[in-house]
């Protein structure tokens, strides 16, 4: 088995790509911000089985988890929240619904995960070379 056919190693890069592609589709909802009736558009963030392999769609709803008796607990209340919670689109006369502000907000916090991913993709690299005596 090759280095970088590890699981860890694969949803590290799946995630890189799909940084990429997010990315991608951010910049065209830029670029887009005064065509008439454009609708921005996001990537669902890929899911991952418990080994860290194969992305499998959605994240969806997440619970909150209590894990300790002296934890509160929400009365009265859905203990789940939805991370895509944005229902309907801010509009401006042409029909368009880009807003600039998310949207650059969007890339710089894609920009850093995709930072952040490398990074521990090459640190892992530079671990598994080390243990095996190849660096």
């Amino acid at each position: 088995m090759a280095i970088n056919d590890l699981p860890m190693l694969a949803a590290l890069r799946t995630k890189m790509q799909w940084h990429q592609e997010r990315q991608r589709v951010l910049a065209e909802n830029v670029s887009n911000s005064d065509t008439p009736n454009f609708k921005p558009r996001d990537l669902v963030a890929p899911k991952f089985d418990v080994t860290g392999a194969s992305p499998t769609g959605s994240i969806g709803p997440l619970a909150m988890a209590r894990t300790s008796t002296g934890h509160m607990v929400m009365a009265g209340a859905d203990p789940t929240f939805d991370q895509n919670n944005r229902v309907g689109f801010e509009t401006r006369p042409a029909g368009n619904a880009v807003n600039l502000e998310d949207e650059m907000l969007k890339v710089s916090a894609n920009q850093m995960d995709y930072a952040a991913v490398s990074s521990l993709y090459s640190k892992s690299l530079h671990l598994l070379k080390t243990a095996i005596g190849k660096a």
